[in-house]
């Protein structure tokens, strides 16, 4: 009976444990603050530290905002970024990074993260933080969808939701709002899968400017 009582005792100090150790720490890193060893383009949307079972690490998403097209073409251009550094101290060395843009664009133009979405999660437990993004991008003259994108990096391993915003063109009819999963999604722990499917519905009319 002691024994017994023993090993229920262990148990629960292993499970005890082992959730302290799944947790993400996670803070807000300020402007100033972020290491010199670090390179980023475009103005800071988001930048956070984070510690997980693979180490310390700072994540910064920037967008350029919207400028003239380079060459003196009648059009503009606008890009988003993401860097993942891992960090010892002050020390970073870049892990992943992210790019997408929109170029040339003579007509209405958007490239911007839907606020509110940034997050790091650890939705599966396993001690390994997952780097959620999702943004949009549009270059068009009239009522549109435009492309929007879920990307999550779990480590080195990125997953990714491709598809459109919905915009409603008149009333009770309207355009877009589909998406797909990609292979590492579709093959992936569920809990990412169903994250993402609702993201992608609390937000399926993109920014709300």
């Amino acid at each position: 009976m002691i024994r017994y009582i023993k090993s229920i005792c262990l148990f629960i100090i292993f499970l005890q444990a082992h959730a302290a150790f799944a947790q993400i720490k996670v803070s807000k890193v300020d402007k100033k603050s972020i290491p010199k060893s670090t390179s980023y383009k475009g103005y800071i949307i988001n930048a956070v530290r984070f510690t997980d079972n693979e180490g310390d690490h700072l994540v910064i998403t920037t967008e350029t905002g919207v400028s003239d097209t380079k060459g003196g073409e009648d059009g503009r251009d606008a890009e988003l970024y993401a860097y993942l550094y891992n960090m010892k101290g002050n020390e970073a060395q870049l892990n992943w990074q992210t790019y997408d843009f929109v170029k040339d664009c003579p007509v209405d133009l958007e490239a911007q993260y839907i606020p509110n979405t940034f997050a790091i999660t650890d939705l599966n437990k396993d001690g390994k933080a997952e780097v959620w993004l999702m943004y949009k991008t549009l270059c068009a003259g009239d009522i549109s969808p435009g492309e929007m994108k879920i990307i999550m990096h779990e480590g080195s391993k990125k997953y990714a939701i491709r598809g459109q915003n919905k915009v409603r063109v008149v009333e009770n009819q309207y355009d877009g709002g589909k998406y797909i999963f990609d292979e590492a999604f579709k093959n992936g722990p569920i809990q990412f899968k169903n994250y993402a499917q609702e993201l992608w519905k609390k937000n399926i009319w993109g920014p709300k400017n």
